[in-house]
């Protein structure tokens, strides 16, 4: 049989051909017999030739209609209709046959003939597509299909010619297909999953819901997880929809998925607000925000945008990016990619004047909590004073609205990273009330959220690696919860609150529930299909180990300093009144900081972070590895000075 298997398609065609000529010779006979009990009609002349015709005529029937192009293990239901076709013409053939040959031929001959030959050649091949399949099972991994309908459906068509998957049934929580065949896979009830598994030997369980809110894509995970199977989810309908995936690229559970959380339609009017036919400029254009921002500012159809990037690197590909995005979408948006600081105030004047920014979004910052606990004076030069030296060239420049993209993080700040976001939105709210007082001032506001999921300071990227090589997984502590959202989800938002400004607003982004990141692990490793390996599982695949909270570090994220939370036009969107410093307090400070960052003071940095209105309270002392290494070093030249200094009183000691 194998051997069969490896000849050429020619050789295989030939084969075809013999075969379906034995057939036809098979029915010809044994139609007669079923009729008339006997062969003995057949040993004439005239019988031989109407046969031989008959063959001839038949299998150039069959080839015209392509039957020995179809691929026997891809057989569908086109060559068992061409099948049926070559036979009536076949059945046809041999009528006339007989009448110009003058060969006897009972009037129900053909119609039995047409029956056999039609099975004869049709039940063969269904038969070697059956051996053909059940031999490809063998060497197949055994799947279950969650969902039954279209998605469902069209995802099982597409795995049958697959070599690595064998779907075994559908389970679903309609009650109307349950027990149904489909496709010839039965539908079972998702409560019978777990027997399902065991008598199926399944390893894999494909999630065919894309149409499902994440909401519910959410139940159906939870309903998952405690089964310890690999989960894989075909795309989301929007992507299949767009062409940008079909429904057979498999691939993980979206963390979005993990968290339930279904986007709220964008209001167009607040999405344009601030963009439409305006020239936007976005610092930090090639960070995950800050990119993310440019996708969506290019959708809302400005007249330019510049991209503000301090990374060469970040900005080319920014850049090239959004130029196809804009030539796929056939938009005339001109792009311009600006290298540059955000501590320039020099650079940023002259960028946001010669191009006549109307929109500033402000993402450039430093916002890995350990990185700048360890480098503390660059952090506040990038944060605190990079935000106001791009507010005040925003000013300069008569630019009417300027957005600042906050964190959660500046909400009670354990760490420098917070504070310094914290006094950025000082800086911005003292700026918007001397703004106030203009007639056409720029409207300055700013918008805080929790960590957003991809970017590159996130966790679930660490995590995905970690599982790959088999782990651990490491989670700073086992109670410590974070607020999560979607990078695109995030941008829409922002750029909606920015058009809800009116100058001085601190914007809060409802990130609903925090989530627990050691759970988040858990169900990341469940959903690989392993086991996490712990004192009550000591046989499991993967471990957790827990590191420790970091320099800075926080148990849990906030997002309001107060209990005055208003409502805006947005369900998505709240607004906060906060404390704020008047302009020359503000100014005081940033003069003293700027001071002491130059003389690389950290204990005066220390001093002036706490004396200002943040909430600054550090879990840990100061963290700056060069002010550290310095006051290593100097230790080392007192300890060695203090010995010299011992070992010269001992020798004076020795020579008296």
């Amino acid at each position: 049989m194998v051997i069969i298997w490896n000849l050429s398609r020619t050789s295989k065609r030939i084969i075809s051909l013999f075969i379906d000529t034995l057939f036809i010779c098979l029915a010809f006979y044994f139609s007669f017999w079923v009729r008339l009990g006997k062969f003995e009609w057949l040993m004439n002349v005239e019988s031989i030739y109407t046969l031989v015709g008959t063959i001839v005529l038949t299998l150039v029937f069959f080839i015209r209609l392509g039957l020995y192009r179809a691929v026997l293990r891809y057989l569908t239901f086109h060559a068992l209709f061409v099948i049926f076709i070559g036979s009536l013409l076949s059945a046809l053939a041999l009528a006339l046959l007989s009448y110009y040959l003058q060969s006897f031929l009972p009037r129900t001959v053909p119609i039995i003939y047409f029956a056999f030959l039609a099975i004869l050649c049709g039940g063969s091949r269904l038969m070697v597509r059956a051996l053909v399949f059940q031999g490809d099972k063998k060497g197949r991994e055994s799947v279950l299909i969650y969902g039954a309908g279209g998605a469902g459906r069209q995802l099982a068509l597409s795995l049958k010619s697959s070599e690595e998957y064998r779907v075994v049934a559908f389970v679903d929580t309609d009650t109307t297909l349950i027990g149904m065949i489909i496709q010839g896979l039965s539908v079972h009830h998702t409560d019978n999953i777990a027997s399902l598994i065991t008598k199926s030997d399944a390893k894999k369980i494909f999630i065919a819901v894309p149409s499902a809110s994440r909401a519910r894509r959410k139940e159906i995970i939870d309903s998952l997880v405690h089964l310890h199977m690999e989960v894989l989810s075909v795309p989301s309908m929007e992507d299949i929809v767009s062409g940008k995936a079909s429904i057979d690229q498999l691939g993980d559970v979206p963390i979005d998925d993990l968290l339930g959380r279904d986007p709220v339609a964008a209001q167009q009017v607040l999405l344009e607000a601030n963009i439409k036919n305006k020239v936007v400029l976005v610092t930090g254009a090639g960070g995950s925000i800050g990119s993310e921002l440019c996708r969506q500012i290019i959708k809302g159809d400005p007249s330019a945008i510049i991209l503000f990037e301090r990374s060469e690197f970040a900005l080319y590909k920014i850049e090239n990016e959004l130029t196809q995005l804009a030539a796929e979408a056939n938009k005339t948006i001109r792009i311009v990619p600006l290298l540059g600081s955000v501590q320039h105030y020099n650079r940023l004047t002259m960028v946001m004047t010669t191009f006549n920014v109307n929109t500033v979004y402000h993402a450039a910052a430093y916002k890995h909590v350990p990185l700048v606990e360890f480098n503390v004076a660059e952090g506040i030069q990038n944060n605190v004073f990079g935000t106001y030296f791009t507010a005040k060239a925003a000013i300069e420049s008569k630019v009417e609205s300027f957005v600042l993209i906050s964190t959660d993080k500046a909400v009670r700040p354990t760490n420098v990273m917070g504070t310094t976001k914290r006094l950025a939105e000082l800086g911005l709210q003292a700026l918007a009330e001397q703004e106030h007082e203009k007639v056409n001032g720029t409207r300055f506001c700013m918008v805080r959220f929790g960590n957003v999921l991809g970017s590159s300071g996130s966790v679930i990227p660490l995590f995905k690696k970690q599982i790959l090589k088999g782990g651990p997984l490491t989670v700073t502590h086992p109670d410590i919860t974070r607020f999560f959202m979607t990078i695109p989800e995030a941008a829409q938002l922002v750029i909606q609150a920015g058009a809800m400004g009116k100058g001085g607003d601190v914007f809060i982004l409802d990130m609903g529930d925090s989530v627990k990141i050691i759970d988040l692990a858990k169900n990341l490793i469940r959903l690989s299909g392993l086991d996490v390996k712990c004192e009550d599982n000591p046989l499991g695949d993967i471990e957790i180990k827990f590191t420790g909270l970091r320099p800075g570090e926080k148990l849990y994220e906030e997002l309001l300093i107060g209990g005055d939370v208003g409502k805006t036009a947005h369900e998505r969107i709240m607004t906060a009144q906060e404390f704020y410093l008047p302009l020359n307090e503000y100014v005081d400070i940033l003069e003293k900081l700027d001071d002491a960052c130059k003389h690389f003071d950290h204990e005066l940095i220390r001093k002036i972070l706490l004396s200002t209105p943040t909430g600054f309270e550090p879990s840990d002392g100061i963290g700056d590895l060069a002010w550290n290494e310095k006051l290593a070093s100097s230790k080392q030249k007192v300890d060695k000075c203090f010995d010299e200094v011992a070992k010269l009183a001992i020798q004076n000691d020795i020579k008296k």
